[in-house]
């Protein structure tokens, strides 16, 4: 149900049935944590062996979903090894591929009160999710963690990088968030409400989802909150630096469009 009441329908019917093929299934749990994993064989047994370690330590129930998308490499089958030993760890495979596509699909599937997306290689230390939950609540209905917030630290990024990521921020803030310092940044988190509403209405599926999920969220009236964190440059980004900014950059104005045909909003019934 949406924020008022009202049932959103998703414009991928078939996503709901994706979210759903999934490996094992826990009791309702209070944090999901949603990992997309590509060809993520190499990077992914230490973030699953830190995710363990962290999650033993909360006082609450928590589900690590990975979502393996068009992977060629033995991802999945690493993750099903991790099962054996990790009761709260599920799988999803996904043919189609896209981060975009992984998160929301996993987004969907996802149970807990608060699902919370992270990168692969987890250059945001795992201990900071605390950060997001405050004696067991959320700063706000969406969560950003933002490496330009006050008090936040950005450690070993090539400048160009940060500069071109900079550049781009401030055509988000122009074209379609303003105020928002960091929108690309991996790791968010919704609460159960929040994401239940705005993942439904995702339509891109490439690195510009971000932007289009934040959007949306705005759309529908969910308060942001950027949350400062402390980053790791992590070398072997899939971004391909020049011909994906260009594709980012253009999304921009496809959401914009998109925002002004009200294609954001809650359907109505």
């Amino acid at each position: 149900m949406g924020r008022r009441g009202r049932r959103f329908e998703s414009a991928h019917p078939d996503l709901f049935l994706q979210a759903l093929q999934s490996d094992q299934l826990v009791s309702t749990p209070f944090l999901s944590l949603i990992i997309p994993a590509h060809n993520e064989s190499e990077r992914l047994p230490a973030s699953l062996e830190a995710v363990k370690r962290y999650i033993s330590s909360l006082p609450f129930e928590t589900e690590v979903i990975v979502v393996e998308n068009n992977s060629s490499d033995a991802t999945a089958e690493i993750v099903r090894e991790w099962m054996n030993t990790m009761p709260q760890l599920r799988l999803i495979n996904l043919a189609q591929p896209g981060k975009g596509n992984a998160i929301r699909t996993g987004m969907l599937a996802a149970q807990g009160a608060f699902r919370f997306m992270a990168d692969a290689d987890f250059s945001m230390p795992v201990e900071e999710i605390g950060k997001f939950l405050p004696d067991d609540k959320p700063l706000a209905s969406v969560g950003i963690a933002s490496r330009e917030a006050p008090g936040s630290k950005r450690i070993g990024e090539p400048f160009y990088r940060h500069l071109i990521g900079r550049v781009y921020n401030l055509l988000v803030r122009l074209l379609v968030l303003p105020g928002l310092q960091d929108t690309q940044c991996g790791f968010k988190c919704f609460s159960a409400e929040a994401a239940q509403a705005i993942f439904p209405l995702q339509r891109l599926e490439g690195w510009s989802f971000d932007v289009e999920i934040l959007t949306i969220a705005r759309q529908l009236g969910f308060e942001i909150a950027e949350v400062p964190i402390t980053w790791h440059y992590q070398p072997g980004s899939r971004m391909h630096l020049i011909q994906d900014s260009l594709q980012m950059a253009k999304d921009l104005f496809t959401i914009r469009q998109q925002r002004k045909k009200g294609l954001y909003h809650a359907p109505k019934v």
